[in-house]
């Protein structure tokens, strides 16, 4: 049976039409995925479908009726959740208490909390959600968080789930018990639209996959009769290449030295413990770990983000320990944060204004005390087209772009500076096979012009194919280095869970 049909949906928005004639045909007890580049329309859809949006024109029919969803409330009671990209919780409530957030069940006029941590606890142990009801949202990580969003629905009664490119803010072992989730899910006969640009999670989680590029509908394909290679081309309109090429690394000087550095975490607890680590021009040098093992504080370190408490970094043999962020950034280091919404990006200002954060007191953007909004424009719209930014125009505000795009911007921001070391961190998080392409080349091409990149991301093949040398942290200390030219992936992992390969490449 059909349980969505989405006909001929098309949305406008001033400057661009984000649906154009859409189809999507979606069955009972299916993990359909919704597969596009950024900005291809995939979430607007979604959000028509949740009623966030209206359709300019089109129908939708859910289990053969015809509706109209004008709210999300409409879309609650035609047995429809979302599992938004951003999650939408309160961080001092616990996970009960924001499950039931209005619809609190209530008894002799109070709220039965009881009752309430019982039923979560019910639907928690059903699905194998493992989920404590009592824990306060800002103690859980990242996946547990989209565990308690993922209730949120199924405690409304939802049957028809939508997730939001799930997997973008999550550790790879957390991808593959979100994967579980979902196919126990679909075993309680639940139905899945899994929006998402990550080809290799289609091939494990989904059975069907309809393919949106530039707000039209491609097809709709059996996901066991396709491969990564025809889906890549569907989405992005050509062939893709999954392979990096890039010539042998030529080094030359130190740009970067790390010399014993302690620093503590959020919690005043030692996150990093006498680290070393170095990059030279002319070569990326890869971090790889575990997430949670003191490379998000490194980073900060470097950065000027965070304090160090002990030991030494320099640039070009120049001190910058402890100093301000735009010190350091002034001093030839470029930084694609990990969070682009905390770090890369001020949100409600314009996309052009974003691409000047780290210039705009210089000419030609500024004379004397006056911005110089005509020349910032020039410069953000060449930055836009060469790097693919999918926006209507330079005045957008960088919180109506998607993920994706907002993260493009960032690294055409970064990169076009021209920084002697460039810190990449998750730099193709949020990003499709395209746009990764495109990333990947430019990291290179960033190496080969001699300058020094440190790349940090959770993605062990990304850091194995683009690394020259890879250094491996567990529990905040350098644990090995390798060679990613004849390491394997399995030896990386027992460095990354701290044990000892038998044979540790000296590079």
């Amino acid at each position: 049976m059909n349980v969505v049909e989405m006909k001929e949906i098309t949305k406008r928005f001033p400057g661009i039409v984000a649906n154009d004639g859409i189809n999507l045909t979606v069955k009972q007890g299916e993990v359909h995925a919704l597969l596009g580049e950024n900005g291809a329309g995939k979430s607007t859809l979604m959000n028509i479908l949740f009623g966030l949006y209206q359709p300019d024109e089109g129908e939708i029919h859910i289990k053969g009726d015809p509706v109209t969803i004008t709210g999300p409330s409409d879309a609650g009671r035609l047995g429809i959740g979302m599992v938004h990209q951003h999650f939408m919780l309160v961080e001092p409530f616990t996970v009960t208490e924001n499950i039931i957030l209005g619809v609190e069940p209530n008894r002799r006029g109070f709220i039965d909390r009881e009752k309430a941590e019982r039923e979560v606890q019910e639907i928690s142990d059903r699905y194998g959600l493992r989920v404590d009801p009592r824990a306060r949202i800002r103690d859980i990580s990242v996946g547990m968080q989209q565990r308690v969003e993922i209730l949120k629905t199924l405690y409304r009664g939802a049957d028809i789930l939508i997730f939001d490119e799930p997997t973008a803010v999550l550790a790879p072992q957390e991808i593959d018990e979100l994967i579980e989730i979902m196919h126990n899910l679909v075993r309680e006969g639940k139905t899945i639209i899994f929006i998402t640009h990550k080809l290799k999670e289609i091939i494990q989680a989904c059975d069907t996959v309809t393919v949106i590029r530039r707000g039209n509908y491609i097809g709709s394909v059996n996901v066991k009769e396709t491969d990564q290679n025809r889906l890549a081309a569907m989405m992005v309109g050509r062939e893709v290449s999954f392979q990096v090429n890039k010539k042998p690394a030529e080094p030359t000087e130190q740009v970067l030295s790390v010399e014993n550095l302690v620093v503590a975490d959020a919690r005043g607890v030692d996150a990093v413990r006498g680290l070393d680590l170095d990059v030279r021009a002319g070569e990326i040098v890869g971090l790889a770990g575990v997430d949670g093992n003191g490379q998000s504080e490194l980073l900060e370190a470097i950065t000027g983000l965070r304090k160090v408490r002990s030991g030494h970094v320099r640039i070009n043999g120049k001190a910058i320990t402890n100093k301000k962020p735009r010190q350091i950034t002034r001093s030839g280091v470029g930084h694609i944060p990990e969070d682009r919404h905390r770090r890369g990006l001020v949100l409600d200002f314009s996309i052009g204004e974003n691409m000047v954060l780290q210039t705009y007191a210089q000419a030609p953007f500024s004379k004397g005390m006056v911005m110089q909004f005509p020349q910032i424009h020039r410069y953000a719209d060449k930055l836009i087209q060469e790097f693919d930014v999918r926006t209507p125009d330079v005045h957008t505000l960088a919180r109506s772009l998607s993920g994706g795009n907002q993260q493009k911007g960032i690294i055409a921001r970064e990169v076009d500076r021209d920084p002697d070391l460039l810190i990449a961190a998750q730099p193709t998080r949020g990003l499709d096979v395209g746009a990764i392409e495109f990333i990947h080349r430019r990291l290179i091409e960033q190496r080969d012009r001699g300058k020094a990149v440190l790349l940090m991301s959770l993605e062990l093949d990304e850091v194995l194919k683009l690394s020259d040398r890879v250094a491996v942290i567990y529990e905040g200390k350098i644990a090995g280095w390798v060679d990613p030219a004849t390491v394997t992936e399995e030896e990386v992992g027992l460095l990354m869970a701290g044990g000892q390969p038998g044979a540790e490449v000296d590079v």
